[in-house]
């Protein structure tokens, strides 16, 4: 397989590793971008975008990146935080006065962020099509009791927290979650990166090609066993009551790219990953471009919410305001093992079946990595994991033995 793009000399392991993707891991199409200290070192693309048709991945080829979307919908509620107009700690419903129903009064703004808000799912009955309607899913959500008393513990609210961070950002911004994005982030930085993609870029977008949970021998994880079992749970809430947006013929539609969900979604490649997270890596700018404040970058570092079984994933998890942290989950029952390992001081998002994008401040380092071949799980698996490990090592960077965190000394 040709893999195409540059790379700087100390970061060759990088792209063996994204050849082995292709040789050994079943990578199909994938891109993966790294800076350090806002330089490009990493970027390269391989593979075909349709095995159907044997198009090839090219530069500016894009694909829907799942839950890398959240790292997205993070940054405009810190953006706003960071210039005093938002409150993580005030209520949500200071901001959104139809969220106080049903016991959601004193949620805060933090809890959305932090996946404790016990919105992980809705348990009314989804039409198709749900989730490419805004102000049906705001205002479900608005009108939801939550399937477990906020702030008592956390679970994973994967396909609602675009809607739920993302009405509040339009409430305190007066703007569209995606036009936020489009005007603060993506526009100023140059990054091609969608929150609700134009049909004039529609046909640069690959098909995200789904795993084969049937196929024997495919170790599938707990959270889709349980949510099979018992469509009531909220693993089931979570992952059955979508409207049909985890068909195929829901997410790889036009109208699934066109719409706004903020949770999932977003097209975009690893470049667009690496360069959202390039400014964070900095303390928060890059090339004039201040998206928050370094305060704000610490608050979106620091673990605030961790859980040793989380109500929906059925795994470990760890957030910090809205992103992801690292955590070790090799040591669980080999359908759950899919984590992500990264420095302490790195966050970030997976997008599942594997995509991933994150900031390191420390390394002064950002990472993007996204493929339309998905893995069975939500977390990073062996093809992305491979090229974080690598780019650590490039680094300087050595494992804990427990752990699994990388560290400099």
């Amino acid at each position: 397989m040709p893999i195409l793009g540059t790379y700087s000399p100390p970061f060759a392991e990088v792209a063996a590793e994204f050849e082995r993707n292709f040789a050994e891991r079943g990578e199909v199409g994938a891109s993966v971008s790294v800076t350090v200290d806002g330089q490009t070192v990493v970027d390269l693309w391989a593979g075909v975008t349709d095995p159907a048709t044997g198009a090839e991945w090219s530069e500016d080829t894009l694909v829907d990146v799942w839950s890398c979307t959240k790292g997205a919908t993070a940054l405009c509620a810190h953006i706003l935080a960071s210039r005093g107009e938002l409150d993580l700690n005030a209520p949500v419903a200071k901001y959104w006065p139809e969220f106080a129903q049903n016991g959601k009064e004193a949620v805060l703004v933090h809890q959305l962020l932090d996946h404790q808000a016990g919105l992980s799912g809705v348990r009314e009955p989804l039409p198709e099509g749900a989730f490419f309607d805004w102000e049906k899913m705001t205002g479900l959500l608005a009108a939801a009791e939550p399937l477990w008393a906020p702030g008592t513990t956390h679970g994973y609210h994967g396909l609602t927290f675009g809607f739920l961070v993302g009405e509040v950002v339009r409430r305190v911004s007066g703007r569209p979650l995606a036009q936020f994005f489009a005007e603060e982030v993506a526009g100023p930085l140059g990054l091609d990166f969608w929150l609700s993609l134009p049909e004039s870029e529609e046909h640069r977008v690959a098909p995200t090609l789904p795993p084969d949970m049937t196929k024997p021998g495919v170790l599938v994880p707990s959270l889709y066993l349980t949510a099979m079992a018992d469509p009531a749970t909220i693993p089931g809430l979570m992952v059955l009551n979508t409207g049909g947006y985890l068909l195929p013929s829901g997410f790889n539609s036009r109208e699934a790219h066109a719409s706004t969900i903020g949770a999932v979604g977003a097209c975009t490649n690893a470049r667009g990953l690496a360069g959202m997270y390039r400014p964070l890596a900095l303390g928060g700018t890059f090339a004039d471009v201040q998206l928050v404040k370094p305060s704000q970058v610490a608050i979106m570092g620091q673990v605030t919410s961790a859980c040793s079984m989380d109500a929906a994933v059925l795994v470990p998890t760890r957030f910090a305001r809205g992103f992801g942290k690292t955590t070790d989950n090799r040591h669980l029952a080999p359908n759950d093992q899919e984590g992500i390992l990264l420095s302490e001081e790195a966050f970030g998002h997976s997008g599942m079946g594997g995509a991933l994008g994150f900031a390191d401040l420390k390394a002064k380092l950002s990472f993007g990595y996204a493929m339309n071949q998905q893995g069975t799980g939500i977390g990073v698996n062996e093809r992305g994991q491979s090229l974080v490990d690598a780019t650590y090592r490039a680094l300087g960077y050595h494992q804990m033995t427990e752990g699994g965190s990388w560290f400099k000394q």
